[in-house]
């Protein structure tokens, strides 16, 4: 049968003729060396071209990368090699090696060497250490040397391809072959190691067509691979997979088991000729150069082929070896950290006669079925001994232990627990998969059935496309994951048995309600198992997560991709596996798992029962499922973070819990949080209290002046003078009648201009003393625009109402300390907004001579209609002055005009006309 390998392509370059491949060992690189003289590097993530070396203008037939010096190497028909810095495009070296073509450069796997091989039929060491020199060649070939290649197993020793139709195996020190293998009818393109196990083979290609296995301990011809029809031109030992792969000038790329030298698969990309072929060892990446471009393919799957008991001993086949590790062996005294490996002790636990896909622990942990190669074999978990083998594509175990295996897709065998044989069965479609479990599952690429075991009758078609299937051991709930999505069934096993039993035909869809569709989850699971009623999966983020009653919660985010082996619930811990056999543990509690369960099922008397048995670590987390569930009282209660806890709080209104958070945590964001939501729920004393923690001035402001709150006004606008808050210091001044403060205010921060328009507005009396500090200010920018600053006691006369201003403030001065309480705004609301001099005027006009009479600004108010609109007056025009830029001199204007007080003047004028300056 056979080998089942996903070839997948993850990468095709159009390009000129490429004759040299190599993959990086850390980076996502290809090395290609072109035809053309050009050296390229491609990354295969991102599917572009990452670096290019213009080399020469003649064929580069050989490039590698030498990682630990960020160098590439590469030998050209120009006789030279050059040596280049592929992270500065630096060259390092260029020297002339040879005096013919050279075919190939080799570098060695630890030493600073580098071997080259040319047409002028010499093979030569270099040493980069040394500056490069040769410090050795190897003669003895008869004809062009087109490749040389190290011994992976023993890397003192190298073996050459030439064309003289031989191979020769050298030691590095020593100027005379080991041995030579006359390797063929024609000349030899090509040679490469076996790197796996213990077999000393090594594999040629040759251009009479055909590819040849040898074992150079005896040095005999082990197998002739026969199939291509023009010159093999590459070949190579894949090094984690059992395949040989083979590369002609017929535009195929042949795989072959390496084991049973089967032809496995014939691989066209239509690219014309091949060339190379690289790999990389630890990685199932493949490169192939052909004419045309290039090609890189993913073979097989990269998930290890490993199983683990209910007891925590694990089993893995690393290629054809078995062996095992006990995570139980891991001392209590060790503490291991959620994500770190675990320091597992391997011991080998024997050999398997074909090489394993997959391998799987039966039900109680006894046996272990492994299978490849289209065969299985079923051994003893602990002696390592075969009880039973046969042919199967795929097997798989049922709860109880029996087991099915595919022989075909068109026959299924089912055996009991003896493992005798009790049924064959031929479906009636093409059965490219089966699943084990609770019922037999056979799948097609577009539905699956289930069978009983007893009787292989017929319980339910679903049409989906199933990927994997997992059954929890109470066999009432399985998962099945297509591409895309998963979902989560109940297997009604009752009302199947009942159905069964009945003797009532089954159609071909089965019973009915065999199965209920609980929940549907847009996630590609990559692997799976069930913990209970909880399931737990890695999707194609590599994330971690669980889901239990419908709801996915992440528990990890895995940095590298990890495949799911176990639970082991007396450590509480989920165990996974990555591809480099490193085994890692997290924590996930039964005991939350179980709460979760019961909360989703409505149980909330036993949920309760488990709660006080969950850690407090993981409180926060099962509030947060409560939260979710919308049962945010009990979220309070479990919760243990102040900062979720005052989230909760907030969301249920519950003021008195969160200030007492606040107060625990004295946080300035919590306090203004709070004070804004208290302030909104009407309770204001608990608001300022709330915003004087925050220092949430601008909120003390709305709230005070809301209040008519004149001493909390005060004492807030002494506080915004220290915290250097003067917007609001301002409006306090002002709101409380304090102008003086206010236009000191503006003083002291250099507001001038604000200033001199506030005490024209509001304290006239004051603009003489303004003027003055404004005209010294403005002096040190431009003397001219500050000589023409008018001052009203120089020049009343541009100044209206000026002495009607200045009666208005001496009489308005009493009322100014006055506050009356905010309540009585609502008589004030629909008053006409005059101001007191427009009042005076009006008053003129009907012949009333108020302030000359004696009358007040308060009676002068009445009069207007008003009550005590001096207020309100302040506060209109304090607005307009608030938001004042401020008087623009613009001293460096071409016609030499300034504003003075908004209006445009002449410079000149003002300067020469003292008597009646613009104002």
């Amino acid at each position: 049968m056979p080998l089942r390998l996903e070839i997948k392509r993850k990468l095709a370059q159009r390009s000129e003729r490429v004759k040299s491949v190599d993959l990086h060992p850390t980076e996502p690189w290809i090395l290609a060396s072109l035809y053309s003289g050009t050296v390229c590097i491609w990354n295969y993530q991102t599917q572009t071209m990452a670096k290019s070396f213009e080399v020469t203008e003649l064929p580069v037939r050989s490039a590698k990368f030498i990682a630990r010096k960020q160098w590439v190497v590469a030998g050209a028909d120009d006789m030279f090699i050059r040596v280049y810095n592929y992270n500065t495009m630096d060259k390092v070296k260029v020297f002339e090696a040879h005096t013919d073509y050279i075919r190939c450069v080799a570098v060695h796997p630890t030493l600073p060497y580098v071997l080259s091989s040319s047409d002028d039929m010499l093979i030569k060491l270099w040493d980069w250490e040394k500056g490069w020199i040769c410090t050795q060649i190897f003669e003895g070939h008869s004809h062009y040397v087109m490749q040389v290649t190290f011994n992976p197993k023993d890397t003192n020793t190298f073996a050459s391809a030439s064309l003289d139709r031989t191979i020769k195996i050298w030691n590095l020190g020593s100027p005379d072959p080991n041995f030579t293998l006359d390797a063929h009818q024609k000349g030899v393109n090509c040679v490469d190691y076996f790197t796996g196990g213990d077999k000393p083979y090594l594999i040629t290609g040759s251009d009479d067509q055909t590819a040849k296995v040898w074992d150079y301990q005896t040095k005999s011809c082990v197998q002739t691979l026969e199939g291509h029809t023009h010159n093999v031109s590459a070949v190579c030992f894949h090094p984690e997979l059992p395949i040989i792969i083979t590369g002609a000038e017929d535009g195929t790329v042949r795989i072959w088991h390496s084991t049973t030298y089967r032809l496995e698969n014939t691989l066209n990309y239509g690219l014309e000729r091949v060339w190379t072929i690289g790999y990389l060892k630890g990685s199932r990446r493949v490169v192939i150069g052909y004419d045309e471009g290039t090609i890189m393919v993913k073979l097989g799957r990269e998930e290890p082929v490993a199983s683990m008991d209910n007891s925590g001993k694990i089993i893995w086949a690393k290629h054809n070896e078995i062996q095992t590790v006990n995570i139980r062996s891991v001392g209590a005294d060790v503490e291991i950290a959620d994500g770190e490996r675990l320091p597992l002790a391997v011991k080998e636990l024997g050999t398997c006669d074909l090489y394993p896909q997959s391998l799987r622990h039966n039900p109680n942990g006894r046996f272990v079925v492994v299978c490849g190669d289209g065969e299985y074999i079923i051994y003893t978990a602990l002696a390592w001994r075969n009880r039973s083998f046969g042919s199967a594509l795929e097997i798989v175990w049922s709860s109880d232990g029996e087991y099915a295996v595919r022989e075909s897709t068109s026959k299924i065998k089912i055996f009991s627990k003896n493992f005798q044989e009790k049924k064959s069965i031929r479906p009636t479609f093409s059965a490219e998969r089966i699943f084990g479990g609770t019922v037999l599952a056979m799948c097609s690429n577009d539905f699956i059935c289930f069978y009983d075991w007893a009787e292989c009758r017929l319980i339910r078609r679903i049409d989906v496309n199933v990927k994997n299937l997992y059954w929890a051991d109470s066999g009432d709930l399985v998962a099945i994951a297509s591409d895309s999505s998963f979902y989560i069934l109940k297997y009604n096993r009752d009302v199947v048995a009942s159905y069964l039993d009945s003797g009532n035909p089954v159609d071909e869809q089965g019973v009915e309600d065999a199965f209920e569709l609980l929940h549907e989850m847009s996630e590609r699971v990559r692997t799976g198992i069930w913990v209970g009623d909880c399931f737990i999966y890695s999707n194609s983020s590599w994330r971690l997560n669980y889901c239990v009653g419908g709801e996915v919660t992440t528990m990890f985010h895995l940095d590298r991709p990890m495949y799911l082996l176990g639970y082991l619930a007396s450590q509480s811990r989920v165990y996974l596996i990555d591809k480099e056999f490193n085994v890692i543990g997290y924590t996930l509690l039964l005991s939350l798992i179980e709460y979760k369960t019961l909360v989703m099922r409505g149980d909330l008397e036993r949920a309760n029962e488990i709660l006080p048995s969950i850690p407090k670590e993981h409180q926060n987390s099962v509030a947060r499922f409560l939260e979710s569930r919308g049962m945010i009282e009990d979220a309070l209660e479990v919760a243990t973070d102040p900062d979720y806890r005052f989230d909760l709080a907030m969301q249920l209104g519950k003021l008195e819990v969160a200030k007492g958070i606040a107060t625990e945590v004295q946080s300035e964001p919590k306090w203004k949080q709070l004070g804004e939501l208290a302030m909104s729920s009407g309770k204001l004393e608990m608001a300022e209290e709330c915003l004087k923690h925050a220092m949430d001035l601008s909120g003390l402001l709305l709230l005070y002046s809301s209040l008519g709150d004149a001493e909390g006004l005060s004492k807030l606008a002494t506080l915004a003078k220290e915290q250097g808050k003067n917007n609001v210091a301002f409006l306090c001044l002002f709101m409380l009648g304090k102008l003086e403060d206010c236009l000191q205010l503006l003083v002291e921060s250099n507001r001038i201009p604000e200033a001199a328009l506030m005490a024209r507005s509001y304290l006239p009396s004051k603009v003489s003393e303004i003027v003055a500090i404004w005209r010294k200010d403005l002096n040190k920018v431009n003397p001219k625009a500050a000589e023409s600053l008018a001052d009203p006691e120089e020049y009343p006369n541009l100044f209206e109402d000026w002495q009607v201003a200045l009666a208005v403030e001496s009489k308005s001065v009493e009322t100014r300390g006055v506050y009356p309480p905010a309540e009585e705004y609502v008589n004030h609301a629909g008053k006409s907004h005059v101001t007191l001099v427009e009042a005076f005027r009006n008053m003129q006009i009907e012949g009333e001579q108020p302030l000359e009479n004696g009358e007040s600004s308060h009676e002068l108010a009445e009069h207007n209609g008003e009550e005590d609109h001096t207020e309100e007056h302040e506060e209109q025009n304090g607005e307009e002055g608030s938001q004042e830029e401020g008087v623009v001199v613009d001293a460096d204007s071409t016609d030499g005009a300034v504003l003075i007080n908004g209006n445009e003047a002449d410079e000149d004028w003002s300067a020469n006309n003292k008597e009646d300056p613009s104002t």
